[in-house]
């Protein structure tokens, strides 16, 4: 049975885990005096939010043809045509970005199946992922996907820091085949993932702002 904890999370996990159970032990341990028995709760909730955050629930994606998931679990904060803010993907492409809470799953999942063409890291500022600038203004990490869902287009999947997530992590490596739902990497601690698709391709977003997504089921779009 797999542990439902993210492996990008590992090093986190031991760390600021080991130290609340540590913490939690002692307090225990000494718990006859009042200042240790306060201790207690902190301990607690600090080892639930370590757990709870890098948690990496299982996921099943819808199988219909032509279709791009959401790369993220989260809420949808904008939805344009414009042309990205890489130099992997230079046309007016459909735009599709994702705001994730810290209370968010922050594992990132493919839209679609496809080959890793190319990866673009960028360093950058660390606004609220929320803010419009966080897309153009922010560390990124970008991949560009070809022969999406078997067709001969390219799409473009970014991964942008927020103010409280200073760690990007990408899991695939240029050349990788990857299907739909598959997990590609994480953004600690609050952060933004967009999607962008060519106008010309044919397709239609089918998400709102403001609507609440989940990565690798919810349906952002289709090709007609």
């Amino acid at each position: 049975m797999r542990i439902p904890l993210a492996k990008y999370g590992i090093r986190e996990i031991l760390l600021f885990g080991g130290l609340s159970l540590v913490g939690l032990g002692l307090s225990i341990w000494f718990a006859r005096g009042w200042f240790a028995r306060g201790l207690i709760p902190p301990f607690v909730l600090a080892l639930g939010f370590v757990l709870y955050f890098f948690r990496d629930p299982s996921r099943r994606a819808p199988t219909a043809a032509g279709i791009i998931l959401s790369p993220a679990d989260g809420r949808v904060v904008e939805v344009a045509e414009t042309v990205p803010p890489s130099r992997l993907l230079i046309e007016p492409s459909h735009k599709v970005a994702i705001f994730m809470s810290p209370l968010n799953v922050h594992v990132n999942r493919s839209p679609c199946r496809g080959r890793v063409e190319a990866i673009e890291h960028r360093p950058g500022r660390f606004y609220r992922a929320d803010r419009p600038e966080a897309s153009t203004e922010n560390e990124s990490n970008a991949m560009a996907l070809a022969d999406v869902e078997g067709k001969p287009v390219r799409l473009l999947v970014r991964q942008v820091a927020g103010r409280l997530a200073r760690r990007i992590v990408c899991g695939v490596a240029e050349g990788d085949r990857l299907e739909r739902g598959q997990r590609i990497g994480m953004i600690k601690f609050g952060s933004r993932a967009e999607v962008y698709v060519p106008v010309a391709s044919g397709f239609e977003v089918l998400v709102s702002l403001g609507q609440r997504v989940r990565a690798g089921e919810t349906v952002l779009g289709r090709f007609r």
